[in-house]
C-alpha cells in the first residue's frame, strides 16, 4: 500500500453560496445555491484526505448548522477535526459568490466578525502537530488577508518549519491587498519558510512582475526551497525542482462551471502524492493538473474535489 504525506493545514472555514444568475454583482436579488463547505485551506485538506494523505486541520467554526456542515464534510473524507475547534455564540464565515460573462467574479465575505478565525495556535496545538509528524504544512495566501488569522498561522508556521517541517504556499494573491504593509510583510515571511511554493500566474505577476518562472525558481532554491509549480488555468501548468526535473502540462478540456477552488484543489494533489516521494515530480504534477479540471466540472467550491481513482481516470481517458 503507497503510504502518502501527512499533510496540514491551517485558516479559514467557510460556508459558500453561489448565485444561479450572472452579472448580477450582489446588487439585485437572486437564487443562491448552497450551503457549500469552502474556504480555500478546506478545500485543500478535503482534497488532500481524498487523494490518500493522513491529514489534519488547524480552524474553526461557528456551533451552527454552517459549522457543522463544514466540519462534518472534513471528517466524512478522513481528516482529524481535533484541532478544529467550535466557537459558542459564533456564527460559521460565509462567503457569497456571483460570476459575470467576462469570466470575473464578485465575492461578499462574512470573515472578520465570524469564527473563523477564533482557532488556537497554543502550546497544546503545537504538541498535536508535532505528534502528528507531519511531512508538509500547507498555507493559503488568503488567510493572510486577516490580520489576527495571519499572525496564528504565521506563529504555527515558524514553529513547524524550526523542527524541519516541509512548507507548501499558495500565495493566493489578494491584490486588493497588496498595498497592505502588514499583509505583504506576512506574504514575504511565508516566502521565506517555504519548501513548495505553488503560485497562479496571477499571483506570480503580482509579486514577481515581469520575472521568468526559472529566475523566481532559482531564488527559491538559494534559499532552500524544493520546487516551484506555476498553475496556468485554462492553459495548464509547468514547474521545475531544485535538482533540475522539469514538467509542463496542457489543460484537460472540460466544462468549467465554476472555477472557485480549482487551485486549492490543484495544490492539494500534488503535495500530497509529491511531499513524501509517493509519486515522482512529473506525475505528481500530471495529476494536479487533472484533479484541477476535475474541480471546475461542478458547481460548489469543494464539490468538484476528486478521489485518485477518479483522476486516474481522467488521465487514462485524455492519453
Amino acid at each position: 500500500m503507497v503510504d502518502f504525506a501527512r499533510v496540514g493545514c491551517i485558516g479559514e472555514l467557510l460556508v459558500e453560496f453561489v448565485c444561479t444568475s450572472r452579472n448580477g454583482r450582489h446588487r439585485r436579488a437572486g437564487e443562491y445555491l448552497g450551503p457549500y463547505p469552502s474556504g480555500a485551506p478546506g478545500i485543500f485538506i478535503d482534497q488532500a484526505a481524498q487523494v490518500g494523505g493522513r491529514c489534519i486541520f488547524v480552524g474553526a467554526v461557528g456551533d451552527d448548522a454552517f459549522g457543522e456542515v463544514t466540519r462534518q464534510r472534513l471528517i466524512q473524507h478522513g481528516v482529524s477535526p481535533q484541532l478544529i475547534r467550535v466557537v459558542k455564540g459564533a456564527a460559521t464565515g460565509s462567503a457569497f459568490v456571483s460570476y459575470n460573462d467576462d469570466g470575473s467574479r464578485d465575492f461578499v465575505y462574512n470573515i472578520a466578525h465570524s469564527a473563523a478565525s477564533q482557532f488556537d495556535v497554543d502550546d497544546a496545538t503545537a504538541t498535536a502537530l508535532r505528534d502528528f509528524r507531519l511531512d508538509v504544512m500547507h498555507v493559503s495566501g488568503s488567510a493572510l488577508g486577516d490580520p489576527d488569522m495571519a499572525a496564528k498561522a504565521l506563529k504555527a508556521v515558524r514553529g513547524l518549519h524550526a523542527d524541519g517541517v516541509a512548507i507548501s504556499f499558495d500565495p493566493n494573491v489578494r491584490k486588493e491587498l497588496v498595498g497592505h504593509p502588514a499583509y505583504l510583510g506576512a506574504v514575504k515571511e511565508m516566502i521565506g519558510m517555504t519548501s513548495i511554493f505553488l503560485p497562479s500566474e496571477e499571483d506570480a505577476e503580482a509579486l514577481f512582475p515581469r520575472r521568468a518562472l526559472n529566475d523566481v525558481a532559482d531564488e527559491f532554491f538559494a534559499g532552500g526551497a524544493r520546487a516551484v509549480v506555476l498553475k496556468k488555468g485554462d492553459r495548464g501548468a509547468e514547474g521545475v525542482t531544485r535538482d533540475g526535473e522539469r514538467a509542463s502540462f496542457a489543460a484537460h478540456r472540460v466544462e468549467a462551471r465554476d472555477p472557485t477552488g480549482a487551485g486549492d484543489c490543484f495544490c492539494a494533489t500534488f503535495v500530497t502524492l509529491w511531499a513524501n516521494g509517493a509519486f515522482n515530480f512529473h506525475d505528481a504534477l500530471a495529476r494536479a493538473n487533472a484533479a484541477g479540471a476535475l474541480a471546475v466540472t461542478k458547481v460548489g467550491p469543494m464539490e468538484g474535489n476528486s478521489d485518485l481513482a477518479t483522476i486516474e481516470a481522467l488521465l487514462r481517458a485524455a492519453a
